[in-house]
């Protein structure tokens, strides 16, 4: 009897720590929240890359030329606006600008103070004189860069590398002349690149008899011929036509009489007529 309430009782524990397994065993494992989230570093190598649509860190914004400072800007800016300041009238003038008699020069040495010298004038016969160098330089029809290098080779026999410059102070031998009606005709001094127009606002501009629709320029061919380019002012100044003829050195403008000169004409002859008539004086016929 004893032996089978032994069996029974161990028997029973059995059972009651089976069913005690089993209710603790869930039949789907549980997610830690916790546990899920993937684990980050602050180490800088470590961030993750931003994809599309994602918003980028300060830090990671990629440069673009707007993002250049503000004094390179400006530097920039200034730059550009000298370059457009300068170039339509004086870099493709001086650039081929041909050095005659009364230009004046300059020529530079570089650490050679005794070989250099300061304003020189072009005589007629274009030869300057130069310290070592017999015979001078013969200057007229050259660019300031073809004479510093001739003067750079002749300096080469006894200056080691000679670094030489040439500039040109003033420009006096390039002219053109102005005539007809405009306010003050005559020769003048070209020292930059100049338009027609420009011309004649520095003679005084086209008087009221002068014919702004049929000004002229001659200009001599190497042939030796006289060449007319015909030139519409009137059309420029109302903004019909664009300001692109230049002149070259040696060109003549001219500009004829209207109408209204030729009215003049008329009626002074007709007066010089009526005077010789009251004091009984041959008419001109």
């Amino acid at each position: 009897m004893k032996n089978n309430r032994r069996m029974a009782l161990a028997t029973v524990m059995l059972l009651a720590l089976t069913v005690t397994g089993v209710a603790q065993s869930p039949t789907e494992p549980q997610t830690d929240p916790q546990k899920a989230r993937p684990r980050t570093t602050t180490n800088g190598q470590d961030k993750k890359k931003p994809v599309q649509g994602d918003r980028l860190e300060p830090d990671e914004t990629p440069r673009t030329p707007s993002d250049v400072s503000d004094d390179i800007k400006a530097n920039r800016q200034e730059h550009l606006a000298e370059e457009e300041a300068i170039n339509p009238y004086y870099n493709n003038f001086f650039s081929t600008y041909r050095l005659g008699p009364e230009d004046v020069i300059s020529v530079d040495v570089f650490n050679q103070e005794r070989y250099s010298r300061k304003g020189i004038t072009i005589p007629p016969s274009g030869r300057i004189s130069l310290s070592l160098i017999p015979g001078g330089v013969f200057v007229n029809g050259k660019t300031v860069d073809e004479v510093a290098e001739i003067i750079t080779k002749k300096y080469n026999e006894y200056i080691i590398e000679p670094q030489v410059t040439v500039s040109l102070d003033k420009a006096s031998s390039y002219r053109y002349s102005v005539i007809g009606d405009v306010g003050q005709p005559g020769i003048r001094l070209m020292n930059h690149r100049m338009t027609v127009t420009e011309a004649l606002a520095e003679a005084g501009g086209v008087l009221s008899t002068g014919d702004k629709s049929k000004v002229v320029v001659l200009r001599r061919q190497p042939t030796g011929v006289l060449a007319q380019i015909p030139v519409n002012v009137s059309a420029i100044y109302k903004g019909k036509q664009a300001d692109t003829t230049y002149l070259v050195p040696g060109d003549q403008i001219i500009v004829p009489g209207n109408k209204l000169k030729k009215l003049r004409e008329i009626l002074g002859f007709s007066q010089v007529l009526s005077f010789g008539r009251i004091f009984g004086l041959p008419t001109p016929y």
